[in-house]
């Protein structure tokens, strides 16, 4: 397939799946991860993939590089440090950010590169690692038109659906919005479980009845079926980071002097449950400590 040469950056649950689809699919790619070994096993099947030595090497080996990292703190080194993109990326080049970054970093990195003739489009994802996996991620996009319309056949190979919600950081910000309704239905999806099962109904039928109710989301379609009626609570996506999306919402809510007592009532139990989990615990561990608390396990009669 013809088209710009690519880089990634971050080759992680999410990362790699991703870094795959594009290789697959013919792009020249260049890829670094702190790990090294990762970024070399993705690397082994493929004639068009090489492995970079630093974020600076991408940049001067890529048109537009993508980034899937933890925070847009990492997104901000890997971008603005020594050895950074800023470095290596010519004018007309681009940086596309599929991290659950923080806006207020987003638009700094932005303007930092902007200044060198460099463009960034911000597009965060929902779907976790199945939909990584499936290229059926769903993408949150904040850029210039122009540059959402050059990264968008990069995109169609990762996701079957895009939304352009305006200018650099808009992604971001709707992504965090997107994550603190997540953490919000979590919550109370739990409670009504734990609450009907401790009145002698069976939690998984609950949950069917209510993944076709107006009670049903993906938290119960997912988390429940897959990772807590198996009694694993072992989905990939880690509780902290769920945290600090939480964290950017309620910020930019308060950037905006805007009241949210249910988000900042959510934040309040998801922090008190947070500060006993590991720093690595999976989202499931929230229902876990749930079910702990309440003294109720969330296990299947039949």
């Amino acid at each position: 397939m013809a088209g710009e040469r690519l880089g990634f950056i971050g080759l992680g649950v999410m990362g790699t799946p991703m870094a795959g689809h594009l290789a697959r699919a013919g792009h020249t790619l260049t890829v670094f991860d702190l790990n090294e070994a990762t970024a070399r096993k993705l690397a082994a099947p493929f004639n068009n993939v090489s492995v970079a030595r630093s974020p600076l090497e991408v940049g001067a080996a890529s048109d537009v590089v993508l980034t899937m990292l933890p925070s847009g703190k990492e997104v901000r080194d890997v971008a603005l440090g020594t050895d950074g993109l800023l470095h290596g990326l010519k004018p007309g080049g681009l940086l596309l950010d599929t991290s659950s970054s923080e806006p207020w970093f987003t638009k700094e990195v932005a303007s930092r590169l902007g200044e060198s003739g460099i463009a960034m489009v911000d597009a965060p994802v929902s779907g976790a690692e199945a939909g990584a996996k499936a290229a059926d991620l769903v993408f949150m996009i904040g850029g210039d038109p122009a540059d959402v319309a050059r990264v968008a056949p990069i995109l169609s190979l990762l996701g079957k659906r895009h939304f352009h919600l305006g200018p650099v950081g808009s992604g971001h910000v709707m992504k965090s919005i997107n994550n603190l309704v997540t953490a919000v239905t979590l919550l109370a999806t739990t409670e009504g479980l734990l609450a009907g099962t401790k009145l002698g109904l069976d939690p998984a039928a609950m949950n069917d009845v209510l993944d076709v109710s107006t009670g049903g989301s993906w938290v119960g379609n997912t988390q429940f079926r897959r990772h807590v009626f198996s009694r694993r609570y072992d989905d990939q996506f880690k509780a902290a980071l769920m945290m600090k999306d939480i964290n950017i919402a309620l910020r930019v809510f308060g950037d905006a002097l805007l009241d949210t007592p249910v988000s900042a009532e959510a934040r309040r139990v998801w922090a008190s449950i947070q500060q006993d989990l590991r720093a690595d615990a999976s989202l499931s561990e929230i229902i876990r400590a749930l079910e702990t608390r309440a003294g109720v396990e969330l296990k299947p009669k039949t």
